[in-house]
């Protein structure tokens, strides 16, 4: 493998405009509700950056017939650290982390009671409990609006604010260490042994490979690309002048299938059922390979015929026999199949990773020299004992607050188990935009009973769940195993890996300053956060449901929680033994994900295409043809960009990307 130097200019570049993002995203995401800025694993700042860059990179060499300012390499590095940091000012940790540390003190009446149930569980330290800082931040200052930042920054009674920040400051660099420790141990097994596809890295790829090659005009000015994209710069600037502009008529993107099946009857899963339109992810289908594109828009439909023939068998479940959950989509029995199938899949990856884990503790006790290897940042043997102290200082953070040591062990191990396998969905499945179907809770909750977890223990565990491992659309260890495949050549890893963790120090800290800081000029009530409040309001409630009713093992849940297991093992075992077997296991982990629900038409459309092109072109045609997705992925991310810009300045933005 040909290494690429990299030097500390693409390291400062990277977490200035890291920074930078994570100080704007707050606004443009909560105040003027525009396109996210970081939206997704695939994130549209980042990306504009990148492709910014190039051009301009480019073009200044061209003129003044030097080398460039960056190579390819140091410009993938800059748009890698920009990525690690962009979900963090948003879903992925600040979107709801302020509403959630002082939605007790704020929302708490005489009717629900939670200043008597809640509020003494919660441990001292966690939430924010002066009234007065609390009602700052619901209401905003006084005469908010009329101050400049940096008035709004001196009147923040950061006081109030200090202890728990620190306190969650200290769980969220433990998890960080965690992620990492995790990303450096799997990331050679599933990078260089397994050579896992990473679809949402394929477009910044070959742009740098032309660029390296001298090529960018040719990249740009490619037939098939510019016919791709076209299609949504056309879309979009007709959709988008119809928002300025009511007498321009819209061209729909999403289309209502759900009125023409029956309500009863085989297809009566499908009376939700929408087509959208999304160019990008079509783009991004078509990168992805034939098997899992196939497998993820497949097993959505299957997920409808199940929820058509139980209701003809007559064996249709009731919601009410979930009882108390917490995933953030699930309303049906049957999605609970998920809680088996990722522990299963789990098992299926630590089976396939066997021999290099075995290798890996190897390392971990050896007093041998065990330097880092391809795609690690640092050696095999640090990553497994960072990942032991981080988990053992995280069960130590639960303890000292009040957490069982059983419970802390069990949900903590939960939470990294569905996020180890979220992370390989999204990065091989190539799913920009990701949810989950069931909380990592609700599995716990049906085996165990709410009285495994103790008031206290269970409270906090939804908390810490909310906090980071429930809202997984911006989630940080996917973009953590991207940056690890980014930083694969990289000849300067201790360099990479420095600029990972010094984006990730400044991305928390810039990020809480700008929510803190609009949240006290506007105040919440006056931001977009309906979901936002809704969402964490729904933790408390549910959470003082289990505290009135405390409940045991659910037994529905855990019926279609085992036949999720069934189903899953019997997918890896076809998929390993039978080399015809036409479906990825992955697929099934996304049959019931609210995301798929916006997706699946444009995996179909891109699974079609590829296996079209392909079958009656060959590896030629696809070659040629891959340009026009390309164009696809490129039109709507720059799209989406120049409306950001144009709703700074308007008020009002389209909204390119769902959100």
């Amino acid at each position: 493998m040909e290494h690429s130097p990299i030097r500390p200019r693409a390291i400062i570049l990277g977490v200035l405009s890291g920074a930078l993002l994570c100080l704007a995203t707050p606004y443009n995401n909560m105040y003027l509700a525009a396109t996210p800025l970081g939206g997704g694993h695939f994130p549209l700042a980042p990306f504009i950056l990148l492709t910014c860059l190039t051009v301009l990179v480019a073009l200044i060499a061209r003129i003044t017939r030097s080398g460039p300012l960056l190579s390819g390499a140091e410009l993938l590095t800059t748009w890698m650290l920009a990525v690690v940091v962009s979900g963090i000012a948003y879903t992925g940790l600040m979107r709801t982390l302020l509403i959630n540390l002082t939605a007790v003190e704020h929302f708490a009446s005489s009717g629900n009671r939670w200043s008597e149930t809640l509020a003494p569980l919660i441990p001292g330290g966690w939430t924010v409990t002066d009234s007065k800082a609390v009602d700052l931040l619901y209401n905003g200052l006084p005469g908010g609006r009329r101050l400049s930042w940096l008035e709004i920054l001196q009147n923040i009674p950061w006081s109030a604010w200090a202890g728990p920040m620190a306190a969650w400051g200290v769980f969220i660099l433990l998890c960080f260490l965690v992620m990492i420790c995790l990303v450096n141990l799997f990331s050679r097994q599933w990078i260089v042994n397994e050579r896992m596809n990473f679809p949402l890295l394929r477009l910044p790829y070959i742009m740098e490979e032309s660029f390296q090659g001298g090529r960018v005009g040719g990249f740009f000015s490619d037939r098939f690309l510019l016919a791709g994209l076209l299609v949504p710069v056309a879309l979009h600037l007709v959709n988008g002048l119809s928002v300025y502009i009511p007498t321009i008529p819209q061209v729909p993107t999403v289309l209502l299938a759900g009125p023409y099946f029956a309500k009863t009857g085989l297809f009566s899963g499908f009376t939700k059922l929408k087509l959208y339109f999304i160019p990008a992810y079509i783009g991004f289908a078509f990168l992805t390979s034939r098997q899992i594109s196939l497998s993820f828009w497949a097993f959505f439909i299957m997920g409808g015929f199940l929820t058509g023939i139980l209701s003809m068998v007559g064996y249709q479940v009731p919601p009410s026999a979930l009882g108390v959950t917490f995933g953030p989509t699930l309303t049906m029995a049957e999605e609970t199949q998920m809680v088996g199938a990722y522990g299963v899949f789990f098992l299926f990856i630590v089976w396939l990773s066997r021999d290099h884990l075995k290798d890996v503790l190897r390392s971990a006790f050896s007093t041998r020299p065990a330097p880092a290897r391809e795609s690690e940042w640092f050696s095999s043997r640090l990553a497994f004992w960072g990942l032991v102290l981080g988990g053992l200082g995280l069960t130590a953070w639960c303890r000292m607050f009040g957490m069982p040591l059983l419970v802390s062990m069990l949900l903590l191990g939960v939470f990294f188990v569905v996020l180890l396998v979220a992370t390989r969905v999204i990065c091989q499945g190539g799913i920009a935009y990701f949810t989950l179907t069931a909380a990592p809770t609700d599995g716990l909750l049906s085996l165990f009973g709410s009285g495994f977890f103790t008031n206290a223990g269970l409270i906090m565990g939804v908390i810490m769940q909310k906090v980071q491992f429930l809202d997984l659309r911006e989630s940080l260890m996917p973009s953590l195993l991207h940056a690890a495949k980014v930083g694969e050549p990289v000849s300067r890893k201790r360099l990479y890996f420095f600029g990972i963790c010094l984006a990730l120090g400044v991305g928390v800290v810039a990020s809480f300053v700008a929510m803190l800081a609009l949240c006290h000029k506007v105040g919440v009530r006056d931001l977009q956060a309906e979901w936002e409040v809704s969402s964490v309001l729904r933790i408390y409630e549910e959470s003082s449901k289990l505290l009135d009713a405390p409940s045991g093992p659910n037994t529905w849940i855990v019926i279609f929680a085992s036949v999720g297991a069934a189903v899953m093992l019997a997918l890896v075992l076809c998929f390993q033994r039978f080399y015809w077997w036409p479906l990825h296991p992955v697929g099934y982990l996304t049959m019931y994900s609210s995301a798929m629900r916006i997706l699946w038409f444009s995996f179909f459309l891109g699974w079609l295409c590829n296996h079209v092109t392909l079958r009656y072109g060959g590896i030629e045609l696809f070659r040629r043809v891959r340009m026009f997705f390309i164009g696809l992925i490129l039109g709507d991310f720059l799209m989406g960009g120049a409306f950001a810009v144009v709703g700074l300045y308007m008020g009002q933005s389209y909204q390119v990307l769902p959100s």
